[in-house]
């Protein structure tokens, strides 16, 4: 728990703005990597079964560092932390390009996927502290530039790709630009510490049941974003007989829509509040499932994929805003919550296709629909992060 430090309006909408910043490198350094994996792959000489095993390395560095994140925000500061954290991220751009062979790119993407999941918790454990002194909604609009930094990269790597360049000088080169960008941001982020007299988090510990729950329905959202993300193409080409083109105008559909509701979302939620939203948002993605589930024409489908990102973009900012009020850890339970929708992440390409393998890619989507419904469900777990139900709460308590 941060020290109770007092910052005036102004100060907290500068920490706000280079929050956001921050927000907007660590998802360029995505952008960046994801657009020159097939540049990796041929360097490397790996097949493309070692290549789905080398990609599986990222999740597992992220789950097994994100629990140390809460532990250097206590020694160092939330600011000092932030900016090693972040330095690490954007440095470690640069190595999976360098790996030679399958072995030295397992190890390069547990690097990778260590200093994401470590700057992840440390930037999202801020955006909530900020969020709660300001007491208006941000973290909705903090993931959108994580999504228009993602779009920024991966515009970058396109082009460096189109033009043949060497990826390994195009992750060097982003990694330096990139870790002195989010050098100078760090400088604006709330410069938290620890009480004198807290007690130093352990260094590994399970998270608190409260960040299980909360993680269950960032589960549900994650696996629907990763299904439709990676699949969205697959199954208009496959099952609809679309041309490669307009295959590919889905997924573009699905990041657009996911990136542009999360950076209009944060009035939606100090409107209705974080349960409406994502109850709300999970009756529009179970839409969205069922047309490309039932939808006999490829607009349909389209429709339905942007439905889907509609309906679950507000999710993860909000599970990690309920996780960040839900004990005297935030760190903690960020992290909690954090390793599931990791692990979500990484289960929910496999696992359509696993299903599809012994169905189809129609029953696949079932599935992502069911688990659509189930944000319909289990929203109410977001209360705890609700300031909307909070202050009316606080109201009627007051006219007592």
């Amino acid at each position: 728990m941060a020290q109770d430090v007092a910052f005036g309006r102004e100060r907290l909408k500068r920490a706000r703005f280079a929050v956001a910043a921050v927000f907007c490198v660590h998802g360029a350094v995505t952008g960046s990597f994801a657009t020159r994996i097939p540049w990796i792959q041929d360097h490397a000489g790996v097949s493309a079964g070692q290549l789905g095993l080398a990609l599986a390395f990222p999740a597992i560095g992220a789950s097994l560092a994100m629990p140390l994140a809460s532990t250097i925000t206590h020694r160092f500061g939330a600011r000092s932390a932030l900016r090693g954290l972040l330095a690490l991220w954007t440095l470690s751009l640069a190595l999976p390009s360098l790996a030679p062979n399958v072995y030295a790119l397992c190890a390069a993407l547990f690097v990778y996927g260590a200093t994401a999941g470590m700057s992840d918790v440390a930037m999202n454990a801020l955006g909530v502290e900020v969020e709660n002194r300001l007491d208006k909604s941000i973290m909705s609009s903090l993931h959108g530039m994580w999504s228009a930094g993602a779009l920024i990269g991966s515009a970058a790597g396109t082009l460096a790709a189109h033009l043949g360049g060497d990826a390994r000088l195009h992750h060097l080169a982003a990694a330096v630009v990139l870790t002195v960008l989010g050098m100078v941001f760090c400088q604006g982020v709330l410069d938290l510490r620890s009480a004198p007299d807290e007690e130093a988090p352990p260094r590994f510990a399970l998270p608190p049941r409260s960040a299980l729950v909360i993680g269950l329905i960032g589960f549900c959202g994650v696996f629907a974003e990763g299904a439709s993300l990676d699949w969205s193409a697959v199954y208009l080409k496959e099952q609809l007989g679309t041309s490669a083109g307009l295959a590919a105008a889905s997924t573009t559909a699905f990041a657009l829509t996911m990136a542009v509701a999360r950076l209009v979302g944060d009035k939606v939620v100090d409107r209705f509040g974080a349960v409406r939203t994502v109850r709300v948002g999970g009756l529009a993605a179970t839409l969205g499932g069922v047309l490309v589930v039932l939808g006999p024409h490829p607009a349909v489908a389209l429709a339905g994929f942007g439905l889907i990102g509609l309906g679950v973009a507000a999710v993860v900012p909000l599970a990690f805003a309920a996780a960040g009020r839900s004990g005297p850890n935030p760190s903690q339970a960020i992290a909690g919550v954090a390793t599931i929708t990791y692990t979500s992440g990484l289960i929910a390409p496999s696992a359509i296709g696993g299903v599809a393998d012994v169905t189809s890619l129609t029953v696949s989507f079932g599935l992502v629909t069911l688990l659509a419904f189930g944000l319909v469900v289990g929203a109410g777990v977001l209360r705890t992060g609700d300031r909307t139900a909070a202050r009316a709460g606080a109201g009627a308590e007051a006219r007592r």
